[in-house]
């Protein structure tokens, strides 16, 4: 407790404070409790981690301020921009003192967040890239480090050889696009590596399941293949393992989800390049609450990646 308190007391202290805006008059009245929205790119597992850290965050900083902080977790049914603006915008509309979005396309949704600007209500994305000229705190692994992890390791596992596929996310989403460029430039290096095919799972797993088991069919020459999502290593590995090509065909997946562990325990995957979702909503809910509080907050926060394997598990 006496690091919490110790941390707060260091924040709050902090000589770079800012002015507090209009809109931030809310956030200044100790008295009243601080509500920060948090609005991921869909309903999944993943996003469960982020907001488990995010709600413990929110713990940390009540405990040690002696203010109450409460998360609202807003979360689209599916990865759709229109719904996901929907939600942005009726959030606006309560007022909250922050924002905490992982955006489904940066292009989409800048015309809510400048929304958003206009009503003077504080931004943190995570797990993603804010749109370009925002001063928005990003929180989140560096991407394109992870495509890169999870690319070379492949390409050491099929000798740097032979056909390999990569399974995207939402095309849209800068996290997703960025490690896919970077699992590209990886494989483009090997002039013995070609990725013959490059499937859209939308964040679903079992779109990814689908698709992963077509590509297979169509390729049956198919050596590997990589992700950039959390949806997409599970249904990948679920159509690896249903198609008895367990061994024949290599993984190496992304994120610590329950079905991802289990998937490399039974060695359908090798590995899994972990992008820590508990720590991302933590520290987006810390940012969030230092710029609610009227403090210059770092342009990015990286929270650093897990390579998981079954000798680590």
């Amino acid at each position: 407790m006496k690091t919490a308190f110790a941390f707060a007391a260091m924040l709050t202290a902090a000589p770079f404070l800012a002015p507090l805006a209009a809109g931030q008059a809310h956030a200044a009245d100790n008295s009243a409790p601080l509500r920060f929205v948090l609005i991921p790119k869909t309903v999944h597992p993943w996003f469960d981690k982020a907001n488990n850290g995010a709600q413990a965050a929110a713990t940390m900083i009540s405990q040690a301020t002696g203010r109450k902080v409460e998360i609202e977790y807003r979360a689209p049914q599916t990865a759709d921009v229109s719904s996901q603006n929907d939600i942005i915008e009726r959030a606006i509309a309560t007022h909250p003192d922050g924002l905490i979005l992982d955006l489904l396309d940066e292009k989409g949704n800048r015309a809510t967040m400048d929304e958003a600007v206009d009503e003077k209500i504080p931004m943190t994305v995570f797990d993603s890239l804010p749109p370009e000229g925002m001063d928005i705190t990003a929180v989140g692994a560096d991407f394109c480090e992870q495509g890169t992890m999870a690319a070379e390791r492949l390409a050491n596992l099929v000798g740097k050889k032979g056909e390999v596929a990569i399974m995207m996310g939402v095309p849209t989403a800068p996290n997703h696009t960025l490690r896919a460029e970077c699992e590209k430039k990886v494989f483009a290096k090997y002039p013995d590596m070609k990725v013959v095919a490059t499937g859209v799972d939308n964040d679903s797993i079992e779109t990814a399941q689908k698709q992963a088991s077509a590509i297979m069919q169509a390729h049956p020459d198919l050596v590997g293949w990589v992700e950039c999502d959390a949806s997409g290593p599970v249904g990948v590995g679920q159509a690896i393992r249903e198609s008895g090509k367990t061994g024949k065909v290599k993984e190496v997946g992304l994120d610590n989800l329950n079905d991802m562990i289990q998937l490399i325990k039974e060695g359908v995957a090798e590995s899994s390049a972990s992008s820590r979702p508990e720590m991302q909503g933590y520290w987006a809910v810390v940012s969030a609450w230092q710029r609610a509080m009227g403090q210059k907050t770092p342009k990015y926060i990286d929270t650093g990646i897990d390579l998981l394997t079954s000798k680590n598990l």
